[in-house]
């Protein structure tokens, strides 16, 4: 296959006909396929680019490749029975035989096609494969679709070669690979056209000088038929660190006092919010403004409700949490202002140095919304809601016995420490208010509303996820529904 073929043709059509068998089995598998649960029934070739040819030892095919999977209820009216395409980053090795060590890699044998013959694999746990990704990184230019940039100055001007590659196994809507402890490649798996957040605000804060967000060096982007595709970011890595929500539940199970790093937390957040209204504009919410934030939570609210039977008996109580949104902003009240925020906060998007320096990660957002919506201005409440959700779930998941830590690998609550989540909730609120001069608890309303919002998001998503776990955010569900009845 030549660069001709990084646009669908007919050789890149057998190619991905020589493919779909293996696919069809390994894709639903991989943690980051957002189609669990619905059989893939077809693909379609988006792109495919060749960053070694397959007839090298190894090979490494790029391939951008659309979904087909039918609706997991009843389809809609007027509809094909089929959801929308989901459009997937894969990146192929290609082998005549996989060594041992590569043996977990394996997506399978190829029997017919372009490939007969051949093995194929998961390139990103391939050491050699997964170099070569950093060395065109390192080279700004263009490969059929594919371009590769780096920021001007540092950190970009300083990308080592040679640095060991790893890849690492606890993300599930997406891959990274760390290099020699310096460099993180973070590659989105399911890709919409765009600007991903991801990218679009570390680099707004890098302009800033914003110290707790690893500046974008280099990132890797797709030709798209209206927008670029977003592929992947190549970002400073924090050696040593621990993330928020690991670190949270090792001092519960000591029974430690959290409240000074929570209060670090509540700094981090007011420095990020303040930087990104800094770098990008806000916005005043009038009334028409705040009443439509009001009804889409409604709405979610409706949704779940339907989706989660056991929601149900405390929807009329927490409609008044958006109710009393809604009239916040009555004619001549209070507007409020919206930036551009986190859009997914929670204590795993942090990250504590060695050296006690709090980082913020991962601003793609909730990536189940569409992109339009994660890259609209918000209340800062927004992120705080979500802090304040994590700490009352860090407090609910004491873990029985020394084991996993983090949040989609514990086992079910057994015991909680209400106390606890209370003394962090203030500490944080009380740090933001040290860098911001406003404690986002002068603002109940606004806050409870977003924390409602962020609890019945939880509800539905252990519904479908983790059953086990859908009595912690109905808990905190039955007491935001008696505070309305105070």
């Amino acid at each position: 296959m030549s660069e001709a073929a990084t646009r669908p043709s007919a050789n890149a059509g057998a190619l991905l006909a020589s493919l779909d068998p293996l696919l069809r089995g390994w894709l639903p598998r991989q943690r980051w396929f957002a189609g669990k649960g619905r059989p893939v029934t077809g693909f379609e070739l988006v792109a495919a680019t060749e960053l070694l040819p397959p007839g090298a030892e190894p090979g490494l095919l790029h391939l951008l490749v659309r979904v087909r999977q039918p609706w997991a209820h009843p389809a809609p009216a007027a509809t094909d029975h089929e959801l929308p395409a989901d459009c997937y980053q894969l990146l192929i090795g290609v082998r005549t035989e996989l060594p041992p060590r590569l043996a977990p890699a394996l997506i399978g044998h190829v029997t017919e096609g372009a490939l007969a013959g051949r093995t194929v694999y998961e390139a990103l746990h391939d050491p050699r494969l997964a170099t070569l990704l950093l060395e065109r990184l390192r080279q700004p230019g263009r490969l059929g679709v594919l371009r590769f940039a780096r920021a001007e100055g540092p950190p970009g001007a300083d990308i080592p070669s040679g640095l060991a590659p790893r890849a690492l196994g606890a993300e599930q809507s997406n891959s990274s690979l760390v290099y020699g402890d310096t460099l993180i490649l973070k590659l989105f798996r399911r890709v919409v056209p765009g600007v991903n957040p991801d990218l679009e605000l570390p680099l707004a804060l890098g302009r800033q000088d914003c110290r707790r967000v690893p500046p974008p060096a280099a990132w890797m982007t797709a030709d798209g038929a209206d927008e670029p595709l977003v592929l992947g970011v190549l970002q400073p890595y924090v050696a040593g660190a621990t993330d928020g929500w690991e670190l949270a539940l090792q001092v519960l199970a000591k029974g430690e006092d959290f409240s000074g790093e929570a209060r670090a937390l509540g700094r981090a957040t007011a420095e990020v919010h303040a930087a990104l209204a800094a770098a990008l504009p806000t916005v005043t919410l009038g009334h028409v403004q705040v009443e439509l934030l009001a009804r889409g939570m409604t709405e979610r609210l409706e949704a779940a409700a339907r989706a989660v039977p056991a929601l149900r008996p405390y929807e009329p109580a927490l409609r008044t949490a958006y109710r009393a949104l809604a009239d916040l902003a009555s004619e001549g009240g209070t507007a409020l202002t919206a930036q551009r925020v986190h859009g997914d906060l929670h204590l795993g998007q942090f990250l504590r140095a060695p050296s006690g320096q709090w980082t913020l990660i991962d601003f793609e957002g909730e990536p189940a919304r569409p992109l339009a919506e994660r890259r609209m201005p918000q209340p800062p409440a927004r992120d705080i809601a979500g802090m304040l959700r994590s700490f009352d779930y860090a407090a609910r998941s004491i873990p029985p016995a020394p084991g996993p830590t983090r949040a989609d690998q514990t086992p079910p609550p057994s015991r909680w420490s209400p106390e606890w989540a209370d003394t962090c909730r203030a500490a944080y609120c009380a740090g933001y208010a040290d860098v911001d001069g406003h404690d986002p608890r002068t603002s109940p309303v606004l806050l409870r509303a977003h924390e409602t919002d962020k609890a019945v998001y939880e509800a539905v998503y252990e519904a479908r996820h983790r059953p086990d776990w859908l009595p912690v955010p109905l808990a905190a569900l039955d007491q935001l529904a008696s505070d309305a009845s105070l």
